[in-house]
């Protein structure tokens, strides 16, 4: 169980583990931020493209109860083979698709469960595994595992597709997914039901009154995430003022060095006193992107953003676990990380359609929006706390 002292360490056998089986199943999902470009060349447009990723999401939310449930009875072991399994058969059948049509919606229904086991019991597993003093650096340091494959899945997308095909791009995501699949089987749980108080389930864990405020802040921030993660591809491929590879070098690297050498920050000086600026530079970096016009505001909009998700994903998260109960962390964290999922739901099909009758400026610009209003009414409802 976590203890409360500083000195207690962070990166232990167990934690390093998972930090590697969580990075390798990262650079399998990130080659899939190309996924946007294979789309277009099978006649997919923004607002459908903006649709195939919602319907993974929605697939994502409806999982996330169940797979709540199951951590916080079962463990979390039990959940991250089941999801690196399912992960595997996934990643092998993108081979199979020719067209823009059922078996396409199929493929991408099954990534979006799998995707939803391995995110969220991953990590929770690595929250079992925090000291409770040092929990949000821990969390910070283990997001470094789910931020540089953003970087270097963007980069070896780049090589391969200049190289090769989508076939070559799929089946090196296969070949990650099954490393990882293959380090996760001597995880083990760290996690009793024995832990604090009785289980309530995942609706009183949805409702509690301290996480409410950080539901709304994790929507508004997974939701503007959309802007990138959806449409960078093809706003690189009709300006051609950068690359992937460059945007999120860029953006992971920031973020990386970040946490690297600031995750200890937020408990030093307080997580919101650190949140509220990671937020502006989020939307500052939105700003950059709306008006960029060569590589450099590319480059420079990517290490905006890398430091404001370095800091506002493992703040928020952090807050999450620290609020919730012992037992219901599972079902904590499946909601928060639903919420990702729920910002491609909404910010997928909606912001395709701002680029559809707008453009992209006006799209990037809506979400740098998203982000200050967001950052407003958190900071009123979260007042005090």
């Amino acid at each position: 169980m976590p203890t409360t002292s500083r000195h207690d360490p962070v990166l232990t056998g167990p934690f390093l583990l998972s930090f590697a089986a969580n990075f390798l199943q990262g650079l399998a999902f990130n080659l899939y931020l190309h996924l946007p470009g294979f789309l277009q060349r099978l006649g997919a447009g923004e607002i459908q493209i903006g649709v195939i990723f919602g319907v993974t999401a929605a697939t994502a939310i409806a999982a996330k109860p169940a797979i709540g449930r199951v951590m916080d009875r079962e463990g979390r072991r039990t959940v991250i083979l089941a999801g690196g399994c399912l992960n595997v058969v996934v990643c092998a059948l993108y081979l199979t698709i020719n067209q823009v049509g059922p078996w396409l919606y199929v493929v991408r229904i099954g990534h979006g469960i799998a995707e939803a086991m391995l995110f969220a019991a991953l990590f929770t597993h690595a929250a079992d595994l925090l000291p409770l003093a040092r929990r949000t650096e821990g969390i910070a340091l283990f997001g470094v595992s789910g931020m540089l494959p953003m970087s270097l899945s963007g980069v070896l997308g780049d090589v391969i597709l200049a190289r090769a095909d989508y076939a070559s791009l799929f089946l090196t995501s296969l070949v990650f997914a099954i490393a990882s699949l293959l380090l996760s089987l001597p995880l083990r749980d760290y996690w009793s039901t024995r832990e604090g108080q009785p289980t309530r389930g995942v609706l009183a864990a949805a409702t509690q009154a301290d996480l409410l405020p950080l539901w709304f802040m994790g929507g508004m921030f997974a939701t503007a995430l959309a802007a990138q993660f959806t449409f960078l591809k093809t706003f690189i491929v009709e300006t051609e003022v950068g690359s992937m590879g460059l945007f999120f070098t860029a953006y992971s690297g920031a973020a990386v060095v970040l946490r690297l050498l600031f995750a200890w920050l937020p408990e030093r000086v307080g997580p919101k006193r650190v949140l509220f600026p990671a937020l502006a530079m989020l939307a500052l970096g939105y700003v950059l992107l709306a008006l960029a016009t060569g590589p450099t505001a590319v480059a420079a909009a990517g290490v905006l953003g890398g430091i404001g998700h370095g800091f506002t994903f493992p703040i928020l998260s952090g807050l999450v676990v620290h609020r919730a109960r012992p037992t219901e962390r599972g079902a904590a964290m499946s909601i928060f990380t639903a919420l990702f999922d729920g910002g491609v739901l909404v910010g997928g099909p909606t912001l395709g359609a701002v680029i559809h009758f707008a453009g992209y400026p006006v799209m990037f610009g809506t979400a740098a929006a998203l982000v200050a209003a967001g950052a407003a009414v958190f900071a009123l409802w979260d007042r005090g706390r």
